[in-house]
């Protein structure tokens, strides 16, 4: 049996006349379509229920189930199909009935294969058109979502916000959301959403197995799951017989799942499927950053309670705010990990270079710690990204510094850090982002940064390229000395830096510095 063409539109024929089941099938087959045909309505219902067809060709008249009463079925149990009726009893009555109970078309025995070949065109270019308006709409949806959740500190309001989405977006009876707590590891169901239209399931609804949910999610395996089968998700003994469809779909912050979104469906014939998981795995990677952001935030404002409380110094809170956030951005991003503790080590060098006075030397080393604390808020596998980036990413990419401010804008003290991580993308001839800020004009911090980071960036590997020499590195700041970096620090860098890699190897720490 040949194999069937991977993404072509499907077809099935229902007609108790075996002759107009075969040359219907012949012809639409040379036109590509992978088409199936069944005799009577009551065994078009089963095919359609065991797997998706983009199109019924039906004939009214036959035994058990008519082509009506397939309309009705269809409706009724709210399968995803165009139907076209065929009859060789054709009158304006009949066409506005099977209109009525939701025919796309219809077509009149005799017919001419041309005929039906054309309305079969016209019937799948309407749903790709509907395929695509859906789509929009789903854009649109995590847009609006996007923007509501990145406006937000408040954790229930941002759970609010992806259930009600989740719910309208997959039109499901019921959404859930779990959030894991770290110092327990257990599951906890923080908002659950019904739709207006439903209610519960007598019983309630079933409990998820959250260790079978993230076995799967480790996999990479998706979970969409529809009824019996859907059971071994589920803990021992809950109820579940009424279930119709399920999803489940991890909230990643890098590797670490820290929560599990969930959508039920209890209504017969409305079955989720993977555009559906796409859909809903999109709305939980938004949420997950939203949710590490504002526990975060969350977290800070509780520390810096406590701090008060305890009479800590302001120094000592200035210090061990600094480290929570710099361990929130090596979390974020394994590959890369130990990066800011390097260029804030190359900044040191260069401030105490500069003869600055001990307080400044700590604010460099700080603002070099916290230069890329924006990335936060990007995704885990666009900073790895073995490849070239799009535009789009690179767009994306390029707003974290401005995203780093934003982090660093509510707590006045870290206010002195906001230019490292503002600053350490701008370019001395002004060619840089993200305001193209030129010469002095350019905060020294932000300068002496931008080569700390360059340098360590060349000297060490990453997704999408093996680390250069240290001898390269320094070559490519000497060339690009007064466009891209400061001239004068650059300078000083190319110098001073000699100085502290003879220190290290002569304290034997090798590792400490690139060959």
């Amino acid at each position: 049996m040949a194999a069937e063409p991977v993404d072509a539109p499907r077809i099935l024929v229902v007609d108790d006349e075996k002759v107009i089941r075969e040359i219907l099938a012949e012809f639409l087959t040379l036109e590509g379509y992978v088409v199936r045909s069944v005799e009577d309505g009551e065994k078009a219902l089963t095919e359609l229920r065991t797997r998706p067809y983009d199109l019924v060709i039906s004939d009214l008249k036959m035994p058990r189930v008519s082509g009506l009463q397939l309309l009705e079925k269809i409706t009724e149990e709210n399968l995803n199909v165009l139907t076209v009726i065929m009859t060789g009893f054709g009158t304006v009555e009949t066409a506005i009935e099977a209109m009525k109970k939701g025919a796309y078309d219809y077509i009149l025995k005799p017919f001419k294969v041309e005929e039906v070949i054309h309305v079969v065109q016209r019937g799948l270019y309407r749903q790709q058109l509907q395929a695509e308006n859906i789509r929009l709409r789903e854009a649109l949806t995590i847009y609006k979502v996007s923007e509501a959740i990145a406006m937000s500190h408040d954790v229930d309001h941002i759970l609010d916000v992806i259930l009600d989405g989740a719910i309208d977006e997959v039109d499901a009876d019921v959404a859930t959301l779990h959030l894991r707590d770290p110092r327990t590891g257990r599951y906890e169901e923080r908002v659950k959403r019904v739709h207006g239209n439903h209610v519960l399931p007598v019983g309630g609804l079933p409990t998820p197995e959250f260790p079978s949910l993230v076995e799967q999610f480790g996999q990479n395996v998706p979970i969409v799951a529809h009824g019996a089968k859907a059971a071994r998700f589920f803990t021992e003994g809950a109820t579940h017989e009424h279930l119709v469809s399920f999803v489940s779909v991890p909230l990643h912050v890098g590797a670490t799942v820290v929560g599990v979104l969930n959508v039920f469906s209890f209504t017969r014939g409305k079955k989720f499927d993977e555009g559906h998981r796409k859909m809903l795995s999109v709305l939980a990677s938004r949420a997950a950053i939203a949710i590490d952001n504002a526990r975060l935030y969350d977290d800070l404002k509780r520390t810096n309670a406590d701090l008060r409380r305890a009479n800590v110094t302001l120094e000592e809170m200035f210090q061990q705010t600094v480290s929570g956030f710099a361990q929130a951005l090596e979390e974020t991003d394994l590959y890369t990990r130990g990066h800011s503790e390097r260029v804030a080590t190359y900044a040191e060098i260069m401030a105490r270079g500069l003869k600055l006075a001990p307080d400044e030397v700590q604010r460099v080393v700080q603002a070099g710690l916290m230069h890329d604390i924006g990335k936060i808020g990007v995704r885990y596998d666009m900073l790895n990204k073995p490849g070239k980036l799009t535009p789009e990413e690179v767009r994306v990419f390029r707003q974290h510094p401005e995203k780093g401010k934003r982090i660093l804008d509510p707590v006045p003290c870290l206010h002195s850090l906001i230019d490292g991580c503002w600053c350490h993308h701008e370019w001395y001839d002004g060619g840089g982002y993200p305001r193209g800020l030129s010469g002095q004009n350019i905060p020294l911090v932000g300068r002496i940064t931008a080569i700390a980071d360059a340098y360590d960036a060349m000297t060490s590997d990453r997704a999408y390229r093996r680390a250069l020499r240290h001898e390269v590195a320094i070559s490519e700041i000497e060339r690009c000395a007064g466009t891209q970096f400061d001239p004068e620090l650059s300078e000083l860098f190319v110098h001073i830096i000699e100085d502290y890699r003879q220190a290290v190897r002569e304290r034997g720490e090798l590792s400490l510095i690139p060959p």
